[in-house]
């Protein structure tokens, strides 16, 4: 019998069988006529009260957003709002202070490797300029240079400067195009 008893009385929550189980239990049978007036009025009573709490709670976030528009609040300063304080809470986490840590360690990593690589060019490059090889090139494009300049300067000591050949041959083709006398290739050549 202690068995049967303690069985009635357990103290666990219903499964899902046993909640299907009293759903579909038809207990209108087991009421008395009375019982069943006190409930239905109780019924009526409580569906009454749910509609009257969503009529105030439907009051109160209307006079919630009047007093919110009254103060400048609105839903983008809320949301900026709202983002701003997650933002905060999760940079004072522990994963979010030791993942920063690490980050900017590899960053003054990568920044001293970059400014290695950096010096190594740069010595290489000075290097390079140092060297046989480049003084010879050095050499050969002095020279063509100012062969260059002498043949386009003509009897010019000075072997004429880039603008003062530019200057020549923009006033030499104004003036074939203004249909002045056509000038002979000797001419041309030494403007």
């Amino acid at each position: 019998m202690e068995a049967q008893a303690q069985g009635l009385l357990e103290t666990e929550p219903l499964q899902g069988r046993d909640e299907d189980a009293v759903a579909s239990a038809d207990y209108s049978s087991m009421l008395s006529e009375e019982e069943k007036e006190e409930l239905k009025a109780e019924l009526v009573q409580l569906e009454d009260e749910i509609t009257t709490l969503r009529q105030v709670l439907s009051a109160k976030e209307r006079h919630l957003v009047e007093i919110k528009q009254k103060l400048g609040m609105n839903l983008m300063n809320e949301l900026k709002q709202n983002f701003s304080k997650s933002w905060h809470d999760m940079q004072t986490t522990t994963a979010y202070k030791k993942t920063h840590e690490t980050l900017s360690h590899a960053g003054q990593k990568a920044t001293a490797a970059f400014s290695n690589v950096g010096t190594a060019i740069s010595k290489k490059f000075g290097d390079m300029r140092n060297s046989p090889t480049f003084k010879s090139f050095e050499e050969r494009v002095e020279t063509t240079v100012t062969s260059l300049k002498t043949k386009v300067g003509g009897m010019n000591p000075n072997g004429g400067s880039f603008e003062e050949v530019l200057s020549s041959t923009a006033h030499a083709s104004a003036q074939n195009l203004s249909g002045g006398s056509r000038r002979t290739k000797e001419e041309e050549l030494q403007c």
